[in-house]
């Protein structure tokens, strides 16, 4: 049986018939295009389908699509275009903080969910944020020192 949705994707409203069992992640790719949202493990344990779900991370690969139903979304490719980053995607970029990229998409909205409940986090809180997002390429240092330097920023301390 299918059932139609509608939500609100990265500013834009939308209107979609899926399947009860379709994911999330699926039709963020599949039928809405948005490529930045990756699919990683399928299991709920790397992070890198992570997506904002009315201002907070959720793992769309365990999401299914008829949850977010008169919802918001904000996937990486809401918070910033190619000719204005979002001051956290120039901080990964400052601070050297991506490897491969293939996480940095969930890496920096999970630094977003952050920095928006809280413009001042500790090194605790934000290893804390970023706990489900796994990265192979770094010790996570980097990750860190970005997020760091985008929150600095977003308080209009550094440039």
């Amino acid at each position: 049986m299918l059932r139609e949705i509608e939500f609100t994707i990265n500013g834009r409203k939308r209107k979609l018939t899926v399947r009860p069992k379709d994911l999330l992640l699926n039709v963020i790719r599949d039928e809405l295009g948005l490529k930045g949202t990756k699919y990683g493990c399928g299991t709920g344990e790397c992070g890198a389908c992570t997506v904002l779900l009315d201002g907070k991370p959720i793992l769309s690969c365990l999401t299914l699509a008829v949850a977010v139903n008169g919802r918001d979304i904000t996937t990486i490719e809401g918070i910033g275009t190619d000719e204005n980053l979002h001051p956290i995607q120039q901080a990964f970029i400052d601070a050297g903080a991506i490897q491969c990229g293939y996480c940095t998409p969930g890496m920096i909205i999970s630094a977003k969910a952050l920095l928006d409940r809280n413009p001042n986090p500790s090194e605790e809180e934000i290893r804390q944020a970023i706990k489900g997002n796994l990265c192979r390429c770094t010790g996570y240092v980097k990750i860190i020192e970005a997020i760091k330097l985008a929150a600095e920023r977003m308080r209009g301390e550094k440039r």
